[in-house]
């Protein structure tokens, strides 16, 4: 269920933690399957979702890394 990595955009390194369910769920990010996410960047926290954002990704690369978890495990 807990997958994690690394994805370079822009040349910078987003390191992620993301919680991902066999099907999608009303919890999930857009109705999808991950129920949780956590995105470092530099070791700073930059997108955190628990069934709801707690931290809105800010800047373009995190909305990037963002959408290719999506794109990935969503």
């Amino acid at each position: 269920m807990w997958k994690e990595g690394a994805i370079l955009v822009r040349g910078k390194v987003y390191h992620y933690e993301v919680k991902v369910y066999p099907s999608g769920s009303e919890y999930g990010i857009e109705g999808g399957k991950i129920s949780k996410l956590l995105i470092r960047e530099g070791g700073k926290e930059v997108a955190s979702y628990d069934r709801g954002w707690d931290v809105e990704p800010t800047s373009e690369e995190t909305e990037l890394a963002l959408a290719i978890l999506i794109k990935e495990h969503n």
